[in-house]
């Protein structure tokens, strides 16, 4: 049996996607993951056992164990999720993102390039971001396979060298890579630092709601599931040396987002309408924040028959019924370093 090798696929969108091609695809899946904080066996623990996963704890800068595994296993696909990911970690932290995402990308490269040689029919999936494109103006088109690359902050920069050292390995070496560009991913399994669920536990806790500047910022959401069907198409229909945008086509303010998720709250509760609203803390602005982000996936509807399905709105508010069930889940990463992270971002708010 050929097998992909997936990285950090124990994280929030790689575990979305091992769980979705453990049902659809006839391969081994090689599951690699450091288990840093954001890293946690409990989202694939049902399909563990299944005699088409198997797990390595590692470090992708790990170069001996990276070449262990092209050796021992037949990869035919590099399915590349492994990073640091979080924009207000970079700020504090900026030398680990350097070191997993422009380093470890580098071995994993490497590693390919010599097991694979001239084969073409491989295929190393590069999952990187839209905030690698900067930020965009009110008016100014969603960010597409063309847009030029202009980071704003230490997590996108270190994404956006990543990217340029998979398109160089293209280019130079003939490696069959692909790079894609996602928006703001939301759904189950995610790390609760992050807005999204953060906003979630915080009021349904009866915590302050610290929304960054004026709020007014403005993501375009991508359910994960939307992500990982894409990235499914990409890897079946995709070819080498290409690069192909995602996105959710819901730009939303992050007040928008945020009321909506109070009002979610307050209603499967049974709170008074308006109790979570009240939790609302305005917060100052983080340094570098990109004001707008979103994507023109329409190349890949077009092209591969690519095509987002989760609305939104109704989405978000299954979400958090979600998060309500797997509170025990979240409370166990949350113990993890989830405080310290809180405080530097936020204060004591």
């Amino acid at each position: 049996m050929n097998a992909w090798l997936i990285t950090g696929g124990a994280g929030f969108i790689g575990s979305n996607f091992v769980r979705m091609a453990h049902e659809r695809i006839d391969a081994k899946l090689i599951v690699l993951d450091a288990l840093t904080y954001a890293g946690d066996l409990a989202r694939i623990d049902d399909i563990l056992t299944s005699s088409k996963v198997e797990f390595i704890k590692g470090d992708i800068c790990d170069t001996e164990l990276v070449q262990s595994i092209f050796k021992k296993h037949q990869i035919s696909k590099v399915i590349h999720f492994a990073a640091e990911s979080h924009v207000d970690r970079s700020i504090f932290e900026p030398h680990a993102f350097i070191k997993t995402n422009v380093e470890g990308t580098l071995v994993l490269l490497e590693a390919a390039r010599k097991a694979w040689g001239d084969r073409q029919d491989a295929c190393f999936l590069q999952v990187s971001t839209d905030e690698v494109f900067g930020a965009l103006g009110p008016d100014d088109p969603p960010f597409n396979e063309s847009s030029p690359y202009q980071p704003n902050n230490p997590y996108s920069a270190s994404k956006a060298a990543s990217d340029h050292l998979v398109w160089a390995w293209h280019h130079t070496f003939g490696l069959p890579t692909i790079i894609s560009n996602c928006s703001n991913n939301y759904g189950p399994w995610q790390y609760p630092e992050k807005f999204i669920p953060l906003m979630i536990f915080n009021a349904l806790e009866g915590k302050p709601l610290p929304v960054y500047g004026d709020g007014l910022q403005v993501r375009d959401w991508l359910h994960v599931e939307d992500h990982c069907e894409a990235l499914l198409t990409i890897l079946e229909k995709g070819s080498a040396g290409e690069t192909y945008t995602i996105g959710g086509n819901n730009e939303r303010k992050n007040m928008y987002v945020v009321n909506m998720i109070a009002d979610a709250v307050d209603d499967i509760t049974g709170n008074p309408k308006g109790t979570s609203h009240e939790l609302i803390r305005y917060v100052k602005d983080r340094p570098g924040h990109d004001r707008r982000y979103a994507i023109d996936s329409s190349r890949l509807q077009r092209e591969l028959g690519w095509h987002a399905m989760f609305v939104f709105e109704d989405a978000l508010y299954d979400l958090v019924g979600w998060y309500i069930w797997h509170k025990e889940w979240v409370d166990s990463v949350r113990a993890k370093d989830y405080s310290n992270s809180y405080k530097k971002q936020y204060g004591d708010i």
